[in-house]
């Protein structure tokens, strides 16, 4: 895997995401509650302050919790969350050492079908079945990972020219039109919530 992507909009965050599997999971795994640039400049933040180029499972597995909680919760904090943030990194490298030898990759190599990818994905400590299915189409979409019926499985995300979620950035001008939509969505939704009151 050794991609440009334009998530984080900061050259050095967006190659180490390019670049490494776990980084681009954690990317996605932080990108909740707080804008989508911050969330996927934590795996550099993080790398960075570890004393390394990447990130390896292993060591964030083995990291003292609460070293590792506050690691994350330097200013600027890697998130608005930090401490949980920080519980649940650590259990997706726990689980991906368990189940995938640490390597994040093997979550995806290999499989030829786009139904169980997202069943694996969703298998990942904080993915539901949303964040499961954009980072499907992230992976298809930008990374060429494309087994068959990866679009059916990544539902709208999957859809092509959409601009839905981070999948669809790929500079400033589409992370301006994702971000217009996201506020249609919560424009829809408050209003749909404030007629049924």
């Amino acid at each position: 895997m050794d991609v440009t992507l334009h998530l984080a909009q900061d050259p050095e965050a967006d190659a180490l995401l390019g670049r490494s599997p776990l980084a681009a999971l954690v990317g996605m795994l932080l990108d909740q509650q707080v804008p989508m640039e911050w969330a996927f400049k934590g795996p550099r933040t993080i790398a960075d302050r570890l004393g390394t180029d990447d990130l390896d499972a292993h060591d964030i597995a083995a990291q003292d919790p609460d070293a590792f909680a506050a690691l994350l919760s330097e200013k600027p904090a890697v998130h608005r969350y930090p401490g949980s943030m920080a519980k649940r990194i650590q259990q997706l490298c726990q689980y991906l050492v368990e189940h995938y030898d640490g390597e994040a990759e093997l979550v995806w190599k290999g499989v030829d079908d786009g139904r169980e990818l997202l069943r694996r994905l969703q298998e990942l400590p904080g993915f539901g079945k949303q964040k499961a299915q954009i980072f499907l189409a992230l992976l298809g979409k930008q990374l060429g990972v494309r087994p068959r019926g990866w679009r059916e499985a990544a539902g709208a995300y999957g859809e092509p020219d959409s601009f839905r979620s981070v999948a669809d950035i790929t500079g400033p001008e589409s992370l301006t039109k994702v971000r217009a939509h996201k506020q249609e969505m919560k424009a829809a939704a408050k209003a749909a919530k404030a007629s049924r009151a």
